[in-house]
């Protein structure tokens, strides 16, 4: 019945209308009655029909700079997943790492969070965690293999079963149950707190920077990949560290000698280091593919922190960018991602034929499109196409404007104050709901509130943003918690008690960076002139 009232709409004033949108769609995103993606496409329905925008101007919300962004960012990471470098990377990083529990974990965690920066948390995660259990299985059974070494080598009354043995066996499936339940959270909680290091590490920092260019088209490009990774990646070592720390004391312990091997050495590691290293041979030689990726996927990030690196001219600047912003990181990121339709997965040779006498084909490229139909999530460029068309919305129809005088009381509160509770607001509302649907809903008023208050925008909107991705207590909340979830034995107690202290930790954390290098790299103290709100409705 609520899709009939829109007809009702013609006495209602634009804002109501607006709003209207933007209960109906936050109650179908929350509740996911219909398809996410399918929820985003109600703007183009129900804005022409209730007069607040034309079709044309909705339907142009759903393709922009940042969903090409996306786009490129995405090639790369299904390029990358289909030649299995990233399993290549990770299997090489664990074995320099070693196999000592509080080494192991520290080396799954920052592989991990590596490889959640430039593919998605889901795949990270996916690959991660059955490598994580092939290690400590093959450290359980060999334990298991020495103790019952040492029963055999008892006198004989004391072979049998006694109280002893059976004490150490559940002494030893407790430790390792455990050990097993740490390790699958810290891959999952790893692949969340990875994803926030880059711009296009998860859909939410893209939702970001699409709300900020679309809301306030002046801002002088504020948010590339340079800015973000500068701000970002700082926050996540720390973030990263904490989470390594809470559950090495959850889940391991603190005796310091167990957890890293000091003065230990046993049969078991090297026997489980030898499954990695097993894993890593089958992987073979680096082919000619892997080494192409390999170039193109460095050569690409070297052209983003370069574009623009805010401390200097970047190349985009003398070469393009003299006087409008004609290249962006989206233009980089499909320029580096077509050459992946180009370029051989082989190395060509010239003429010539093969054994039953027939010419020689062209190598196949190193990606192909029924690989990208495949693996490109499509709905995600709906979502964020939703999110922008509601942005849109609420400037044109004044919704914006009535809720920035609505919020204009909260000028008394301190910046600090609003900015951490509205970010324990956001990581707790993205329990419940995707982090799509958390940022794209809060990110339009946010921005109003500020513009209200005459606070920075990004005094709220960015730590927010980042805090929709820190979902940890509950199983459903994002994809990498419901891999772990059937992995690691867990209960839902367990991810609740380990993921409550780090959403704190983490919103704390997040502000701490806000407040510090944050704000001189943003010049947060101040409003900034682009955020005026005269000039955002004239526009």
């Amino acid at each position: 019945c609520a899709l009939m009232l829109p007809r009702l709409s013609h006495v209602c004033v634009q804002e109501a209308s607006c709003g209207f949108v933007i209960i109906l769609m936050a109650l179908y995103w929350c509740t996911e009655c219909m398809p996410l993606a399918v929820t985003g496409l109600l703007p183009v329905i129900l804005f022409p029909m209730m007069g607040i925008m034309e079709s044309s101007e909705v339907c142009n919300q759903y393709m922009k700079d940042s969903n090409m962004l996306f786009v490129g960012g995405l090639l790369v990471a299904i390029a990358v997943e289909y030649w299995n470098l990233h399993k290549r990377i990770a299997l090489r990083v664990l074995l320099l790492v070693g196999v000592r529990p509080a080494l192991l974990m520290m080396g799954f965690m920052g592989t991990t969070a590596f490889l959640s920066m430039w593919i998605s948390n889901t795949a990270s995660t996916a690959m991660m965690l059955p490598i994580a259990n092939a290690v400590l299985k093959q450290l359980c059974d060999t334990e298991a293999q020495a103790e019952e070494r040492e029963m055999e080598l008892m006198p004989e009354p004391e072979v049998e079963e006694s109280l002893e043995a059976r004490e150490r066996r559940l002494k030893r499936e407790a430790k390792y149950l455990n050990l097993d339940k740490g390790m699958s959270l810290s891959v999952c909680y790893a692949a969340s707190i990875g994803g926030t290091a880059t711009l296009t590490g998860t859909t939410p920092n893209l939702i970001l920077k699409g709300q900020v260019d679309e809301l306030f088209p002046g801002n002088g490009d504020i948010i590339n990949f340079a800015s973000w990774f500068g701000f970002s990646f700082p926050n996540m070592v720390l973030m990263l560290i904490i989470s390594w720390l809470w559950l090495q004391f959850m889940y391991l312990g603190c005796n310091m000698k167990k957890s890293f091997g000091c003065g230990m050495n046993k049969d078991g590691d090297k026997e489980a280091y030898g499954v990695m290293k097993n894993e890593y041979k089958k992987l073979g030689s680096m082919c000619f593919a892997e080494g192409c990726i390999l170039v193109l996927f460095v050569l690409l990030v070297l052209l983003w922190f370069t574009r623009e690196p805010g401390f200097m001219p970047g190349w985009a600047t003398v070469l393009f960018n003299k006087d409008r912003p004609y290249v962006t990181d989206g233009t980089v990121a499909i320029l580096m991602s077509t050459l992946f339709f180009m370029i051989p997965s082989q190395l060509p040779r010239c003429g010539g034929y093969s054994e039953d006498g027939k010419p020689l084909k062209a190598p196949p490229t190193l990606l192909n499109w029924d690989v990208v139909q495949e693996k490109m999530p499509w709905n995600i460029l709906l979502l964020l196409g939703g999110g922008f068309a509601l942005a849109r919305g609420s400037e044109v129809s004044g919704l914006s404007q009535w809720l920035g005088e609505s919020l204009a009381p909260l000028q008394s509160i301190p910046p600090f104050a609003i900015s951490f509770l509205l970010c324990l607001l956001t990581a707790t509302f993205t329990e419940c709901s995707s982090n799509v649907a958390t940022t794209t809903l809060f990110l339009p008023i946010l921005a109003s509130m500020a513009v209200a208050i005459k606070l920075h925008p990004l005094y709220v909107m960015l730590p927010c943003t980042i805090c929709a991705s820190l979902a940890f207590m509950l199983p459903v909340a994002t994809p990498p918690n419901a891999i772990a979830f059937s992995y690691g034995n867990l209960k839902v107690m367990d991810m609740a008690k380990a993921g409550f202290v780090l959403n704190i930790v983490g919103v704390i954390t997040i502000n701490i960076a806000l407040n510090t290098w944050g704000a001189a790299m943003f010049n947060l103290n101040t409003f900034p002139d682009w955020a005026n709100v005269t000039t955002i409705h004239t526009l």
